[in-house]
Parts: C-alpha cells; structure tokens; sequence
C-alpha cells in the first residue's frame, strides 16, 4: 500500500460480492430452482410453472450479467478513489459457488475479506442466511486458514441507494401521459416473505417491513420535492410463494392495481425499491405481469429503474468496504434470536 492509498484503504484483503444467482441457459433453469428450494418440499409442478417464467427470457436470468457490471463498475470506482483491492464472486443458488469462491480466495491467500450482499434489508432470507452461507464456506476450508469474512450490513437507507430512485421515479413519471402525471400513484414494491418471517427480522422484530416503509417515504418526499407534487404512496408485495395456507407480506401488487382500478385510478408508477437491479422479480412480476394486469384494466404504468451501476449506489458500495470494520456497516454476528429463519 502506498501512502496515497493509505487514508482510504480499508484493513481488507479482498471484498466478496454475494448474491442469489441465476440461471445462464435452458438447462440451467430446473437445476436452479431445485437449489433454491432444496428442502423445502415445493412440488415439481410449481418449479416447472416459475420455470416457464425464466424460459420466456430465453432460459437465462439477467442477476448475473448484472452482477458481472456491478463488478466492473466497483473496480473501476475502486481504483480511482486509490482502493487497492480484488473483487471476488460468489452466488448462493448458481456458479459461481460461495463455496468454490471461498475456497479461490484462501488460496490466493486472503486473511480478511469484506462481503457485500446483493441485499440491502434485513430479514432471514436477505440477510442472515447469507452469514449462514458465509460460515458454511468458511467451514469447507482446510484445518489452519485463517480466511475470515466481515459482512457489511443493511444499507438501505444509504443516500447512494436512496438518491438513484427518485431520480428513477422522476424519469418514469415524465414518461406518463400529462393529464395523468400528477394523480399517478407511486407503488413502491419489494419481494413478499412470510409474516412470520418479517416478524422476526431485526433485534426487535419487523424490520423488513419498517426498513422498506421508510424507504419509500423518503423516496415519495424526494420525488415530492423534484416535481412539486406530493403524490400518494405505497409499499407492495411480488414474487409469493410457498403454502397458500402460509401467510406472507400483502398485497401484491397485481390485486392492488386492480383495487385501485376500481376507485378510478389512472395510473401507476412502479418503483422495486426492495431490489438493487432489474432482477427476475422485476423484469417478470412488474414488466410482464404487472404491466399485462394495468394494460387489461386501461391503466397507464411505468416502471422505475433500479439502483444497478448508477455511479452513486457504487460509491456507496465503496463506502460502506471503507467504514464497515469500525461503524455502520459491521453485520459479521446477528444478536441471538435476530432473524431467525421462519417459513
């Protein structure tokens, strides 16, 4: 490390971009969703039906490429701001493997490492099954590494993820007819979890739902401010699945378009605060389905962009490598009985 580097080199080795993955080709696509619900006991009928939502995009999913850009726009904003560190990839559900990955940076010999998740809440599927995958990885090594893993936590309310969507919300609005830009109202959406699920995540408890909550206030008064327009706003739900005797986060987001085409709403903005780029819940459930479901009740739509490699969510990314190991990024150990997983 040089001297330049020094003040804004974190005491890191390497940082680890973890995510869920994603299918790349058709025959990828079954072996995938069996790894997402290994042990869940999901029939196959209901795999092959979320399976015909990936063949519809040719069998491959976008997480991946948009991992690979993300990647290249960290390096790039790490070596410009004197940040003198590899950036690695693992996946939880797809190659690359967390553990093959893990295994790549023990031999090139990491001894500390920061991972930064694909998430940016806090519940047991977004957050603390991913410091399970980590210490599954860690565990897989041979006797005598001394790999260790810090894990940046929830960043959801960071100005670098928070500033990308009122920008996005403001463009989507633009595009909307005149006569109806104003009374559009703002749907800020996110994927379901069980409630049970919400309700244990966080030290206290339902910190998925009050953490996207206040996302979405703070984007709707951004866009308030940019436009001049206080318009109304909120929090829906995609991409349910499982039991419908289980109870999950409501309402979607087809049923409320519906709800609201019938107290003579004329148009919708959709805003997938809850994920950081146009994953398969977005460019399925919102830009397909959802958009079908406006299109057949008369409904003007648009959809926000996401975060994805906006120069600010990067920096954002940078900053929180940089302050994790000593303010607000550290996750590396939930409090017991923080997010427990629930189903």
């Amino acid at each position: 490390m040089t001297s330049a580097q020094s003040a804004s080199q974190p005491p890191y080795d390497a940082i680890l971009l973890l995510s869920f993955g994603g299918p790349e080709k058709p025959e990828d696509v079954m072996p995938f969703l069996e790894n997402v619900t290994r042990g869940r006991g999901i029939p196959r009928e209901r795999l092959e039906e979320v399976g015909a939502h990936y063949f519809q995009f040719g069998g491959r999913s976008p997480i991946n490429d948009q991992n690979r850009a993300l990647i290249s726009a960290l390096e790039a904003d790490l070596a410009a701001s004197g940040v003198d560190l590899p950036v690695y990839w693992g996946n939880r559900n797809w190659e690359p493997y967390l553990g093959d990955t893990v295994r790549q940076m023990a031999a090139d010999g990491v001894r500390r490492a920061v991972c930064v998740t694909t998430s940016a809440y806090s519940s047991w599927s977004s957050c603390r099954q991913y410091l399970d995958n980590l210490d599954e990885a860690l565990a897989g090594l041979p006797e005598g590494s001394e790999l260790t893993i810090d894990k940046v936590g929830a960043y959801y309310d960071h100005p670098g993820f928070v500033a990308p969507s009122v920008d996005h919300t403001v463009n989507a609005l633009d595009d909307l007819p005149a006569d109806v830009r104003d009374d559009a109202r703002l749907l800020f959406v996110t994927h379901s979890i069980p409630t049970a699920m919400n309700d244990e995540s966080g030290p206290e408890g339902g910190r998925y739902l009050a953490q996207h909550l206040e996302v979405a206030a703070r984007v709707a008064a951004g866009v308030a401010t940019a436009t001049g327009v206080a318009r109304q706003h909120e929090l829906v739900f995609c991409s349910r699945s499982g039991s419908p005797r289980t109870p999950w986060l409501e309402p979607d987001v087809n049923d409320r378009i519906r709800e609201l085409s019938a107290d003579g709403v004329r148009a919708v903005v959709m805003v997938p605060v809850g994920f950081v780029s146009d994953h398969m819940e977005v460019v399925y459930d919102l830009d397909t389905e959802a958009m079908a479901t406006a299109g057949e009740l008369g409904i003007e739509a648009r959809r926000a962009g996401t975060a994805g490699t906006d120069p600010r969510f990067v920096a954002a990314l940078r900053e929180l490598v940089s302050t994790s190991a000593t303010t607000r990024g550290a996750c590396r150990r939930c409090p017991d009985g923080c997010c427990l997983p629930r189903s």
